[in-house]
């Protein structure tokens, strides 16, 4: 284990000190825990950052159009909103040629 020397203002560290102590825990375990948090937040943005490179368009299209075009069984339908629904409309998806057909 490694020693952190670190400057924070009165404020910041008073509310260190109840928070942790409210948590039962000591103000090194608090900041261990807040920066392995933050740490992850960052490293998953990362990561789905270069997983949303990898993909593409047309990719997308091709999983989309192997989607059977039904509407939702009634216990996964959103909640309505402000007003009933009227019955649903579906736009005919774009034609997307696959593997099979030369593309």
């Amino acid at each position: 284990m490694s020693a952190l020397s670190l400057r924070l203002p009165n404020s910041l560290h008073e509310r260190a000190r109840e928070l942790a102590e409210r948590e039962g825990i000591s103000i090194n375990q608090l900041v261990s825990t807040a920066l392995a948090e933050k740490m992850v937040a960052l490293m998953t943005e990362e990561f789905l950052d270069t997983r949303a490179r990898r993909g593409s368009r047309s990719r997308l299209l091709r999983a989309l159009a192997k989607v059977p075009d039904v509407l939702p069984d009634p216990e996964d339908e959103l909640p309505a909103l402000s007003r009933p629904r009227k019955t649903a409309v579906r736009r005919p998806r774009p034609k997307v040629k696959s593997r099979r057909d030369g593309a």
